[in-house]
C-alpha cells in the first residue's frame, strides 16, 4: 500500500473541543498553515489521554463533522444552534 493513499475512516471515540478565544496564545497548538484561527474562530481539540497534543480545527469542518454528546444531533438547518451551544 502507498503511503500517500487516503482512505475514509469513521471516528470511534469522542473529542474533546473548546472554542478558539480570539488573540489567544497558541504557540503550542498545531495550526494548518491554510488556517487563520482570528478570522475563523474555529475550535481547539486535544487528546482526551494527553491533554498538552492540541490542535486547531476549523469552524466549517467541526460544523460538518461534530454534534455535542448527549445533545440531540440537529439538522444542517440547525448548524447555528449548534455553533452557539458551546
Amino acid at each position: 500500500m502507498e503511503t500517500n493513499e487516503f482512505k475514509q475512516y469513521v471516528r470511534t471515540g469522542q473529542a474533546e473541543m473548546r472554542h478558539y478565544v480570539k488573540d489567544e496564545d497558541i504557540r503550542d497548538i498545531s495550526v494548518s498553515l491554510e488556517d487563520n484561527p482570528d478570522i475563523d474562530m474555529g475550535m481547539i481539540a486535544r487528546n482526551p489521554k494527553n491533554h498538552k497534543d492540541q490542535w486547531y480545527v476549523a469552524r466549517k469542518y467541526f460544523e460538518d463533522n461534530f454534534a455535542a454528546k448527549n445533545k440531540t444531533t440537529l439538522s444542517n438547518n440547525n448548524k447555528e444552534v449548534l455553533w452557539k451551544y458551546f
